[in-house]
């Protein structure tokens, strides 16, 4: 997490260039003009991802020269599939989460995790391998005093996780068996690291194989577990080793050590957990550029992780376009407490969900799922002012803007669903998805700052709609 918020440019076009494209489907439902249902969220919080009563019908398309704006669907565009929508389940979140009266803590992770129509359905989970900065201490998988190392990893344990992470996780698992989860580190076992220390420091030449094994049984023990981790990215913020836990490793390093000891590893242990590289900014896309582009490191990596703390969100699409058959993820976000729903909405929803989807991405994570009223627990150094999905007050749960930010996407774009085109008319931000279901999902935000009338227009059928100035809407049908 970074330690501090940098300015972020405004979103501007989006990548367009569909990955395939193939002969309309169009549903029975818009073949019978059958409705559509609209969930709202506007900034002054009258509506918080709530349905409206009536539905909107599809009737045949008005002449195009008809004024006013329309969001045209094109199910013959079709671009990458969709992992899922979710946020970063840190130690801190998940000790708030387990300290909760078990009656309670069953009903909020019902709400977040469960997929039917009273939940919001979170498809995807980012974990820490070890401490994030959003712990209550830094610790490790192989802590050991200082002057003492263990590269056969003989004191490697899940121990601390076990107190708190694991728990809430095998509840999570019980309601979503199918959630995809996404280890990253913060930094490897202090005793492999150039300074010794938690902060900052590198990862030791000597310590490659060691490193790469920690990753391997990190994996192969959560599986014993009963946690299946889908995919790892090698380093959180590698180029931030200012934080607390943390690491630097420049896109060289990344590429060595992913070519000569974690590929190996995981090849070698027939692990099919995905490697994902960098894990930062957008401001670097020449960063997973380097290790995509030295093929003894690429063939063992699945794609790139971004984080949006500064650059453009275009970076994403610079990183698909030069490598389309590598996925892209977005992994990490953050709203500064205490938070100002009207911005936080807007810019989030623009930037991520509709601007991160628009440039390739699989996933959209924010950062993270809870902290308490005083935005703890965190290590020493790490974020202070990091607001949660949630804000956990024993039993006492208040929704914070990233629990409607992604309940927009999560709850109807279901893992499996596809990004398909969609027109951009002013000030009218948005994305779809087909769901597996053959459903149609809309995400619209009104960035105008006045009400909005405009059609939605698929299969040579229109319904018409508007939102109030600064809200979203996700439209099914």
């Amino acid at each position: 997490m970074l330690g501090a918020a940098l300015a972020v440019a405004p979103l501007h076009s989006h990548a367009q260039k569909p990955a395939k494209t193939g002969a309309a489907k169009t549903t029975q439902a818009t073949k019978d003009g059958n409705a559509a249902t609209l969930w709202l969220t506007t900034p002054d919080k009258a509506q918080l991802l709530r349905q409206q009563p009536g539905k909107l019908a599809f009737k045949p398309a008005a002449a195009k020269t008809v004024a006013g704006p329309v969001i045209e669907l094109n199910d013959a565009q079709q671009y990458q599939s969709i992992d899922g929508f979710g946020y970063c389940l840190t130690g801190g979140s998940a000790e708030l989460l387990h300290r909760m009266g078990a009656a309670e803590r069953a009903k909020l992770l019902r709400e977040l995790f469960a997929t039917d129509a009273a939940n919001i359905g979170v498809s995807y989970l980012r974990l820490s391998i070890g401490a994030s900065d959003l712990d209550a201490q830094v610790f490790s998988y192989d802590d050991l005093p200082a002057g003492q190392t263990d590269p056969e990893l003989k004191q490697f344990s899940l121990a601390p996780d076990k107190q708190h992470l694991l728990p809430v996780l095998k509840e999570i698992l019980a309601i979503n068996p199918r959630i995809k989860l996404l280890g990253s580190p913060w930094s490897p076992p202090t005793w492999m690291k150039t300074n010794g220390e938690s902060k900052g420091g590198s990862l030791k030449p000597e310590f490659y194989d060691a490193y790469a094994r920690y990753f391997v049984k990190y994996v192969q023990d959560m599986a014993a577990e009963g946690v299946r981790i889908d995919a790892i990215t090698v380093q959180n913020e590698p180029l931030h080793p200012g934080n607390n836990p943390s690491l630097l490793m420049p896109a060289e390093q990344q590429a060595e050590f992913i070519k000569q000891a974690l590929g190996p590893a995981f090849k070698a242990a027939r692990l099919d957990t995905k490697i994902i590289v960098y894990d930062h900014n957008c401001d670097k896309p020449e960063y997973p550029l380097t290790i995509l582009k030295d093929p003894e490191a690429a063939q063992y990596v699945d794609g790139s992780a971004f984080h949006m703390y500064a650059g453009q969100i275009e970076a994403l699409s610079q990183v698909h376009d030069a490598f389309p058959q590598k996925n892209v993820y977005f992994t990490e976000q953050w709203i500064g407490a205490p938070g100002k729903f009207p911005g936080d909405l807007a810019w989030h929803v623009r930037t991520l969900i509709i601007g991160a989807t628009r440039n390739w991405a699989r996933t959209v994570l924010e950062w993270n799922l809870a902290a308490d009223p005083q935005q703890n627990p965190h290590t020493p150094g790490g974020c202070t002012e990091c607001l949660g999905a949630l804000t956990l007050d024993g039993n006492a749960v208040t929704r914070n803007p990233a629990y409607y930010i992604i309940g927009h996407a999560s709850k109807w774009a279901r893992p499996g669903s596809v990004r398909i085109g969609s027109t951009t008319p002013d000030k009218l931000p948005n994305v779809a998805f087909r769901t597996p279901a053959g459903q149609h999902v809309l995400i619209v935000l009104n960035d105008a700052a006045a009400a909005q009338a405009f059609r939605i227009r698929l299969g040579g059928r229109d319904a018409a709609t508007q939102l109030p100035a600064g809200a979203v809407g996700t439209y099914v049908w």
